[in-house]
């Protein structure tokens, strides 16, 4: 078991409810049985206070979403302090505007930005990467985006797939998983389904099996990170629902 994949939750799944409590949010995340959290927004705590809370709680941090321009210029080195004072390693752009991604050559002046700070960053131990919505995955001058990100960027920058999303824009996550090895440090389960947008992690057409399959034989997969957009029940509720289906999968003790 001493090699079993993490599970965290990405906390703007329960975004408003963070921004009410996040003291109590972030109880009630752990007590669910999640191990970590990834970060989307800091809910105008500083580093250590949130580092105090996830330790104090027994939590991890598995990442946090940050936009590229907290990446860029002198903002690089306040990012880079913040989160080394939160203790995480892992920088990820959760999107880009259309001057980063408009057309192929957009991607290669991109992959090449992701490039040049995963550099600055590297001997300090920090990564940056990129997580995928599904415009990715639509061809783009007859090349599909996500493979022009991936071949032209640095074996260290993170191409962290959201498996949702990418089922969504109709390609199959696992053949990414496999193409790219070892760049899935940190994977996205969101649920797919062609009937129900709301399924929560294994309630839709997702084939789990083989999306774990991948990202522990080939995705140097560190974190499987839980992310719901679209609710059924309550956030929090869906959040547990997602863990519970992992358990029944056995992907939890």
């Amino acid at each position: 078991m001493s090699n079993r994949i993490p599970i965290a939750l990405q906390l703007y799944s329960v975004r408003d409810d963070c921004a009410g409590d996040l003291s109590l949010t972030l109880q009630v995340v752990a007590q669910m049985g999640y191990e970590g959290v990834e970060f989307a927004g800091y809910y105008d705590r500083s580093a250590e206070e949130l580092r105090g809370m996830c330790d104090d709680l027994g939590l991890k941090v598995a990442g946090t979403h940050t936009g590229i321009n907290t990446l860029l210029g002198d903002e690089l080195a306040k990012t880079v302090a913040f989160n080394k004072g939160l203790g995480n390693p892992y920088l990820i752009v959760p999107g880009l505007s259309a001057e980063y991604q408009g057309s192929q050559q957009a991607w290669l002046e991109t992959a090449k930005l992701f490039n040049d700070i995963a550099e600055k960053i590297a001997d300090q131990g920090m990564f940056t990467g990129y997580h995928n919505h599904t415009g990715e995955f639509t061809p783009m001058e007859g090349k599909l985006p996500w493979d022009t990100f991936g071949s032209n960027t640095r074996d260290d920058v993170v191409m962290q797939i959201d498996i949702g999303h990418a089922l969504r824009a109709g390609a199959d996550p696992v053949s990414y998983i496999e193409r790219y090895p070892g760049r899935s440090k940190l994977v996205h389960l969101k649920e797919y389904s062609s009937t129900n947008d709301e399924a929560n992690v294994g309630e839709g057409e997702v084939p789990w099996d083989a999306v774990f399959h991948a990202c522990e034989t080939v995705g140097g997969t560190e974190w499987y990170i839980v992310e719901q957009e679209r609710y059924a029940y309550p956030p929090l509720e869906c959040a547990e629902r997602c863990i519970e289906n992992l358990r029944k999968m056995g992907k939890i003790s």
